[in-house]
């Protein structure tokens, strides 16, 4: 029987396990950047055409995937080959869009956000690229990540969306389907809910060290 130090730990990491649930989006935002969330006012004509542009932009996106289509393996490597039509039909539109900043200057393509943006006024917005496919939207599949991170790619209030494209598979070559677009999505998820799940991890150090190996060869 484990003594009650013992016991006490093991319900620790029981209760670390389990998730937290149904967190507001814009307070993690907040916690990890000191940066606000701002809600899309769909009464505000700045806000207004920000929206009108992103639906140009998503328009022609989606056109442009179509003409060849993206060849790919699986679907869910589909959203990272959609983020550069993306960037260049914002950039063509008027919108002044790169990968995002850190705090520290960097510039780095992994982590949420996808993509920022100026506007027409001036204001930064964060843009995320997903794909979805129709039969599974209203599943409990995750299709969202924020990992948190000590250089942050959030450098600013800003509104936060995302555009998502529905894809399908039109045809196959060789390995690889070729997938196209059927319709699109924009979203602002000032008000998205999000769950955290604790994971416990290692690294090659400590997984390979002597006293572990029970037996290895050279080929």
């Amino acid at each position: 029987m484990p003594d009650n130090y013992t016991k006490k730990l093991e319900d620790v990491i029981k209760q670390m396990l389990t998730p937290l649930k149904n967190i507001p989006f814009k307070l993690v935002i907040e916690a990890l950047s000191n940066h606000k969330v701002l809600p899309f006012n769909p009464k505000d004509s700045k806000d207004i055409a920000v929206l009108n542009t992103l639906k140009t932009v998503a328009q022609k996106v989606a056109q442009d995937v179509n003409v060849k289509g993206i060849l790919r393996p699986r679907p869910n490597e589909v959203g990272n080959d959609i983020e550069p039509f993306v960037e260049k039909a914002l950039n063509s539109n008027g919108f002044k869009a790169s990968i995002p900043a850190t705090e520290g200057g960097k510039h780095k393509s992994t982590g949420y956000p996808d993509l920022e943006f100026k506007d027409k006024d001036g204001r930064v917005n964060y843009l995320e690229c997903k794909t979805y496919n129709i039969d599974n939207i209203a599943t409990t599949q995750r299709s969202f990540y924020l990992s948190p991170s000590e250089d942050f790619k959030i450098t600013a209030d800003a509104h936060h969306f995302v555009v998502s494209f529905e894809i399908y598979v039109a045809g196959e070559k060789g390995t690889n389907h070729i997938y196209k677009c059927a319709a699109w999505k924009i979203l602002s998820i000032e008000n998205l809910d999000v769950d955290v799940k604790y994971e416990f991890n290692s690294d090659n150090a400590r997984l390979y060290k002597a006293e572990l190996i029970l037996a290895e060869s050279e080929i």
